[in-house]
C-alpha cells in the first residue's frame, strides 16, 4: 500500500544537530516560533523521539518542557501533540475524556470507533502503564446504559481481533487509511438516526461510517470543526496530528471532492498565526476540486 501520510521521515536526519537547532532557536530573548514549526512539523513522531532524547543529551532538560515554557495558546497545544508518541497520544486523549469535568464523548466515540485492532491493543496496554486504571473499568464508571455496552463491546472485538480482522476492516476500507470515498455526512447512518438518539446515536454512526471509509470520517470531523460558529480547536488539532502519517492525503481527497474546496484552504481561512502555519504544515499541500 502507497505511503498516505503527509509528514515522513526526513531523509538526512541528525537528531543532534536538530537538538541544537532548537536550543538555538529558544536562546535569549524569545523564541523563534516559525524555525521550532518548521523543523518539527518536517520530522516523522519516531524522529521528534529521537531529538527528544539527544536534546535531554545535550542539554540536560527535557525538550518539551522547555518547549512548553517558550509556547503558549493553542500553538503550544499543537507543539506539545506533534512531540507525544501516536499510542500514548490517545492513551491520554482517552484518560483526558475520561477524567475531566464530565465525559468527553466526541473523543471517546472517535478513538475507539476509528482506530486499528492493534493500535487499539497497544492504547490499553499503555493507558494501564501510564494512568495506572483499567481504560474497560474507567468507560464502565463514566458511561451507562447501551452506550456503555456498546463502547465494552467495541474494546473486546478491538483487544481480541488482532491482524484477521484488522485485515477485514481494510477490505471494506475501514482499517487505518482505508478507503478514500463517500464523505457524505449521514452516509451509512439513516437508520441508526431514526432509532437511537444521543452518545449511543453518534457512536453507531461513527463505527458504520469508519468500516466504510476512515478518511471519509475524518474529513466529515475536520469540515464540522472549522465551518461552525467558532473553531474546534480541539478536533482539528486531534484530527490533524493522529493522521498526519497515516491517511492525510486520503482525507484531503475526499474533502475536497465532497466540499469542494481544499481543506488546505478552509485551515487557512479558519486558523491564525504560528498555530495556522504549522497546521498547513501538517496538512501538505494545496488541492483543487477538479484534480479529482
Amino acid at each position: 500500500m502507497d505511503y498516505r501520510g503527509t509528514v515522513r521521515p526526513f531523509v538526512n536526519f541528525n537528531p543532534k544537530s536538530d537538538a541544537e537547532f532548537l536550543n538555538k532557536a529558544m536562546k535569549g530573548i524569545g523564541t523563534d516560533e516559525d524555525a521550532v514549526l518548521m523543523l518539527l512539523t518536517a520530522r516523522s513522531n519516531g524522529q521528534r523521539q529521537e531529538i527528544k532524547e539527544a536534546y535531554k543529551k545535550s542539554y540536560k532538560k527535557d525538550l518539551v518542557s522547555h518547549l512548553k515554557s517558550e509556547l503558549d495558546g493553542l500553538f503550544e497545544s499543537l507543539i506539545v501533540a506533534l512531540m507525544t508518541p501516536p499510542i500514548l497520544y490517545d492513551a491520554s486523549l482517552l484518560n483526558k475524556a475520561l477524567k475531566g469535568a464530565g465525559t468527553n464523548d466526541e473523543v471517546l466515540i472517535e478513538v475507539l470507533a476509528s482506530r486499528s485492532p492493534e493500535r487499539l491493543k497497544e492504547v490499553i496496554k499503555t493507558y494501564k502503564k501510564e494512568f495506572g486504571g483499567k481504560l474497560e473499568k474507567d468507560i464502565m464508571s463514566d458511561t451507562s446504559g447501551h452506550y456503555e455496552k456498546l463502547l465494552l463491546v467495541l474494546l473486546q472485538v478491538r483487544r481480541g481481533g488482532g491482524r484477521r480482522r484488522e485485515r477485514e476492516d481494510e477490505e471494506r476500507g475501514g482499517g487505518e487509511g482505508g478507503g478514500r470515498r463517500g464523505g457524505e455526512e449521514g452516509g451509512g447512518g439513516g437508520s441508526i438516526k431514526s432509532e437511537t438518539t444521543g452518545n449511543l446515536e453518534n457512536l453507531m454512526v461513527a463505527i458504520v461510517k469508519c468500516v466504510r471509509s476512515v478518511p471519509a470520517y475524518f474529513a466529515v470531523s475536520l469540515y464540522g470543526s472549522m465551518r461552525r460558529a467558532g473553531t474546534d480547536d480541539g478536533t482539528l488539532i486531534r484530527v490533524m496530528v493522529s493522521r498526519s502519517e497515516v491517511d492525510m492525503l486520503d482525507i484531503r481527497e475526499v474533502f475536497c471532492q465532497t466540499y469542494k474546496v481544499s481543506l488546505y484552504n478552509t485551515i487557512q481561512e479558519d486558523t491564525k498565526g504560528d498555530y495556522g502555519k504549522a497546521l498547513l504544515y501538517l496538512c501538505g499541500g494545496n488541492d483543487r476540486a477538479r484534480d479529482f
